[in-house]
């Protein structure tokens, strides 16, 4: 099991999601940006690997305006030798890399501008992957996106937009549970359609589930992924924020909650991604607890 955060990592002192207004745009700033911002992120993955912490997930403002038609400027070619020798040291290492669109990134979305829109983002993303020279097990990762007044419906398109996307992005697309509008089992039931792995997160499935134990809705969700091309599944998991509105992730980790998820969730192997607010810093509290119960 590797273990690993979102994005930022809090003791640093930098941050690879530096970004500007667009009003601000000029192709030096967009520049001097990205530089910055793929120095920023060799610095917090050198902090993880000697941490132990070998999963995590890149910020998608990595590129800030990267699919966004007023960037015409080709930042592969420009920074190729920074994003292969990023992907060579995450290989090195061992590591795992994975990128989370934000919510914006709709591919059930009925208004055809926002899918293009977020096709053109997850292609983005992909780039990115590609240009670490990455396989297949770096994903990103997606919801299934609104219900739009008919579930049935709003799936069958989800898997109609799935199955028009370029290969490069669809070998890389991964969903996951929600907190709200879809569950595990129909997630699952989204994979037995398109083929689309399943990522289990946890914690929405506590706000919404659909009857399984954790153990049963990880087991579900691990046979949405092959191995060979995926890698071992990969796992969200929070905690809810005491005395706060229902759904919002822990400020940092609740030891008791995540040794009771671990214990729940043997023996599947997986790697674990913990989305809550103080990052690194409850990373590390849940690898030493993994690895004291695993000695």
């Amino acid at each position: 099991m590797r273990i690993g955060y979102p994005c930022v990592n809090t003791g640093i002192g930098c941050t690879s999601a530096r970004t500007f207004r667009l009003k601000s745009w000029s192709e030096e700033r967009f520049f001097s940006t990205v530089a910055e911002n793929l120095h920023c992120l060799t610095q917090i993955l050198e902090y993880n690997t000697a941490h132990g912490l070998l999963f995590f997930r890149i910020t998608s403002d990595l590129v800030p305006f990267a699919s966004h038609p007023i960037n015409n400027l080709d930042w592969l070619d420009v920074f190729s030798e920074e994003f292969a020798g990023i992907g060579a040291y995450v290989r090195d290492q061992g590591m795992r890399i994975s990128m989370h669109p934000d919510q914006f990134t709709l591919l059930n979305s009925p208004d055809e501008g926002v899918t293009r829109r977020s096709v053109a983002e997850l292609a983005y993303h992909v780039m990115v992957l590609d240009a670490m020279e990455l396989d297949t097990t770096a994903k990103v990762q997606v919801h299934i996106g609104g219900v739009y007044g008919d579930r049935q419906e709003a799936m069958a398109r989800f898997v109609e937009r799935h199955r028009a996307l370029p290969d490069s992005i669809r070998r890389r697309l991964v969903v996951e549970n929600d907190d709200r509008l879809y569950t595990v089992k129909e997630c699952f039931a989204l994979h037995q359609v398109c083929g689309v792995p399943v990522v289990f997160d946890t914690f929405h499935h506590e706000c919404n589930p659909s009857g399984e134990e954790v153990g049963e809705a990880l087991a579900a969700c691990a046979t949405t992924w092959d191995p060979r091309v995926d890698g071992v599944p990969m796992v969200d998991y929070s905690s809810q924020a005491p005395g706060a509105r229902r759904g919002r992730h822990a400020d940092t980790l609740d030891e008791a909650h995540f040794a009771t998820f671990f214990a729940a969730s043997r023996p599947h192997d997986f790697d674990l991604m913990l989305e809550i607010k103080d990052k690194e810093q409850s990373a590390l509290r849940a690898l030493a607890i993994v690895r004291w119960v695993l000695e």
